[in-house]
């Protein structure tokens, strides 16, 4: 019997990985965009009017992308469950001295409620970067508040992805496997997701 088992499908993999991409393409474009404090990272980009299409064209492929991982996903993200309060009771544990054992499916609690944000965020972001798009075929008011709305998911977007990768990477060793190899070894699995390793082998 092997000592790893299969997380993630390749298809799955790439999605993840192309997400990741367009995403952090949209961010360092788009810091000079959000004040003239950044606007040295337009130099990534050859410029600021490269920067501005690049982030445009990144903006369109993150949308797409990001939409279809969620909708991928939305079956066990949304599924919100007496379990995973259990998990926010104890805020999965981090803060704990003491090893908790809680039941965990695929996806635990922290994991639902980032895959939701990021959805969400990536509606309003898409919806409020049409109307910054085009400036002059909308009314002041609406775009003014589409900057606004804009603005303050990309700093929230960020914050939460900063989260995420410290608990897939050294929060959490072992976790970062999953994404780069589709596999997780068993230990792992039957510590941080219990429910999800007993359903997947049986055990």
């Amino acid at each position: 019997m092997s000592n790893y088992i299969d997380r993630f499908n390749t298809k799955e993999r790439v999605l993840h990985w192309f997400v990741t991409t367009t995403f952090f393409t949209l961010l360092l474009s788009g810091l000079g965009l959000y004040s003239r404090l950044f606007t040295g990272y337009f130099n990534l980009f050859g410029g600021g009017q490269k920067a501005i299409t690049i982030h445009k064209i990144a903006g369109v492929l993150f949308f797409v992308s990001s939409l279809i991982l969620f909708l991928h996903n939305r079956a066990r993200t949304v599924d919100f469950n007496r379990d995973d309060l259990e998990w926010c009771r104890y805020l999965g544990g981090y803060l704990s001295r003491e090893e908790i054992h809680l039941k965990v499916g695929k996806f635990n609690a922290g994991q639902k409620v980032f895959g939701v944000f990021i959805g969400l965020a990536t509606l309003f972001l898409g919806i409020t970067g049409v109307f910054i798009w085009w400036p002059l075929a909308f009314p002041r008011w609406i775009v003014q508040l589409s900057l606004l709305i804009h603005g303050l998911l990309f700093v929230l977007s960020a914050m939460f992805v900063v989260v995420h990768v410290y608990l897939g990477t050294i929060g959490n060793p072992g976790t970062l496997e999953a994404m780069l190899w589709g596999k997780v070894s068993r230990a792992w699995a039957k510590k941080h997701h219990p429910k999800w390793y007993k359903e997947v082998t049986g055990e």
